[in-house]
């Protein structure tokens, strides 16, 4: 099988990961994308991230119904900073003979230098590198692969923004996720 791994806060999940994953598991002809919502990110000082059990909640609700998501707690029940090396291990040992493919936005890019095990990383998985507004994709590594997809501005920090101003964020994330932050009360 060929499996592609997003992995992110999903801070909140919306509708620019959604179709990202689609299109990527479209035109790479994936069986399926994992999605990964990390615990303690390492590149962020964990303000205004909603607990891990809400952030699961929300992927799960937003990729009902699609066959060819699912999503893994691997990194929320894994205690401390959730590195991509840690996590990409234990999945090659539940994936033997499948191959992986790590997805991430050309937003992430620019960090890419400062993730842990990065040599190790680049020999466990083919890397794809899917164009986001704003992040032109340039000066890549070999080791990359990029794919264009249809250009979806949203992030987490609008979502959240929207709500702290008391701003519509209905058609930024799938329904049952704006249900579910509106009961729950996050990031206000």
């Amino acid at each position: 099988m060929k499996i592609g791994i997003l992995g992110g806060t999903f801070n909140p999940v919306h509708l620019g990961h959604l179709i990202l994953a689609e299109e990527v598991r479209e035109k790479l002809a994936l069986d399926k994308i994992i999605f990964i919502p990390t615990a303690l990110p390492p590149h962020k000082d964990n303000v205004d991230i909603a607990p891990a059990a809400d952030r699961l909640k929300m992927l799960e609700l937003a990729i009902k119904g699609n066959k060819f998501f699912a999503v893994s707690d691997i990194e929320i029940r894994r205690p401390g900073r959730s590195y991509t090396i840690d996590t990409l291990k234990e999945l090659k040992n539940k994936f033997t003979r499948d191959e992986i493919y790590f997805i991430i936005g050309s937003d992430l890019l620019k960090y890419l230098n400062e993730w842990k095990d990065l040599s190790e990383i680049i020999k466990m998985v083919k890397f794809i590198a899917a164009t986001r507004p704003g992040y032109p994709l340039q000066q890549l590594p070999p080791y990359i692969q990029t794919l264009a997809i249809r250009a979806v501005d949203v992030s987490g920090f609008e979502v959240r923004q929207c709500i702290q101003e008391n701003k519509s964020f209905r058609y930024l994330v799938p329904d049952k996720v704006f249900d579910y932050i509106n009961k729950r009360k996050l990031y206000k």
